[in-house]
């Protein structure tokens, strides 16, 4: 069992090989990743479980973790399979399982009796008697519901001292209690509870009478409609230091469908805030928070309930849009000592368009800012020199850096002034 003292864990989401790599190059201590059909995310999920075998195996090269989730709500007819897909994870060696229902969680015991338990998120541990219940049940560590607050959680930490407590920092938000929704199998026959919710939260909804009459209910709306269900996302980066004192030893971050550029960019600065949380300064979280806002694309933050406080809504648009736009992200970094004739220029795939002119930021692990114009690419194979290249077809070009530049860093251009 990892056993944290006063060492915060960071936990980042991992969708596929590549973005679990990212994570991890950006400073994750683990990473959370899982098997579509019991994951709760079976969209943009690649992983199967050779997949999943591999990424363990890496994760443990670099001293890093892997907890495997394993936390729909099971039916009758999902057992079976549950068991089989427990002695494939055991097989694996997975360094922990997030599970949510206690009859996955007593099929585990008896496939795997000493496996890690994690409880996830979804079952909704919110006071300090449901986290005693679970931790003599056998759970190591507890995710905490989103709705705990910052006193609630100083409160089960006193209650149980030894019982590793997790919570997210960062992320999207539901407006249903911890994710409990219907409202995707309403619409679609999708069930969010068993990882497959389409989102009908982020819709635009508008207004049709009722030929009966019914109550109002008052809303704001645009052109475009209402966005009536749209949580604010979580961003809890001036909370750090808080949470730590209260009990927190793991800060997770949502986000398993997001992007390489997403996973680089949150873990990146979370990474730095947590190295650097005892002397953290007001003007340094207020820089870090500005980033985050202003550099990835995001619905508007809320601190959620953690003051106490009810959960903010967006209902004004959809998500904030940013000036900037992920447009590659760097696959091979040149060695300098080697006297060659690329010597000073990178390998980055590109994501979308970039050119000859534009502005750009080269974020590096522990996000370390490269900021330039570019000045030149080059067609790696032809040598040709390009004005501009397109993303797609896993397109490589060469930029030229004047210094080095560590693999996995993610590349950005201003695309308003």
């Amino acid at each position: 069992m990892l056993k944290i003292e006063n060492k915060i864990e960071l936990l980042a989401p991992a969708g596929n090989l590549h973005k679990l790599k990212t994570a991890l190059a950006f400073g994750a201590n683990a990473v959370y990743a899982g098997i579509p059909d019991f994951s709760l995310r079976v969209r943009i999920n690649d992983f199967d479980f050779n997949s999943l075998d591999k990424a363990t195996e890496y994760c443990h090269q670099k001293g890093k973790k892997l907890y495997a989730t394993l936390n729909i709500f099971a039916h009758n007819k999902h057992l079976k399979a549950v068991e089989k897909h427990l002695k494939k994870l055991k097989t694996i060696g997975v360094d922990g399982l997030i599970i949510s229902d206690p009859g996955v969680l007593a099929i585990s015991k008896k496939v795997w009796p000493k496996a890690d338990i994690h409880l996830s998120t979804q079952a909704n541990c919110t006071n300090a008697q449901a986290a005693k219940f679970w931790q003599k049940q056998g759970v190591s560590r507890v995710i905490l519901g989103r709705e705990t607050t910052l006193a609630e959680i100083k409160e089960i930490h006193l209650v149980c001292p030894d019982l590793e407590l997790e919570y997210f920092v960062h992320g999207a938000m539901c407006m249903a209690y911890s994710g409990r929704c219907f409202l995707s199998s309403l619409t679609s026959g999708r069930s969010a509870n068993l990882g497959d919710c389409i989102q009908p939260c982020r819709w635009q909804y508008t207004i049709q009478s009722d030929e009966r009459g019914s109550d109002t209910f008052n809303l704001q709306e645009d052109q475009h409609g209402s966005y009536i269900l749209n949580s604010k996302d979580l961003c809890l980066i001036k909370y750090l230091r808080d949470l730590q004192e209260a009990g927190i030893c793991s800060f997770k971050i949502e986000g398993r469908a997001k992007s390489a550029y997403y996973q680089a960019v949150v873990a990146g600065i979370y990474s730095r805030a947590i190295e650097n949380m005892e002397c953290e300064e007001k003007k340094e979280l207020d820089y870090y928070f500005n980033e985050l806002k202003t550099k990835i694309v995001n619905r508007g933050y809320t601190a959620g309930f953690l003051l106490g406080e009810k959960g903010e809504q967006n209902i004004v648009n959809s998500h904030e849009d940013s000036d900037w736009e992920f447009c590659g992200q760097v696959i091979k970094t040149t060695d300098r000592r080697r006297q060659t004739a690329d010597k000073n220029y990178t390998y980055v795939k590109v994501h979308n368009t970039i050119k000859v002119g534009d502005e750009i930021e080269i974020v590096k692990p522990k996000y370390d800012i490269i900021k330039m114009v570019i000045d030149k690419l080059i067609d790696p194979e032809t040598g040709e020199k390009l004005d501009e290249a397109h993303g797609g077809q896993g397109r490589v070009v060469l930029l030229k850096v004047n210094e080095d530049v560590p693999e996995y860093s993610v590349i950005r251009r201003r695309i308003k002034i």
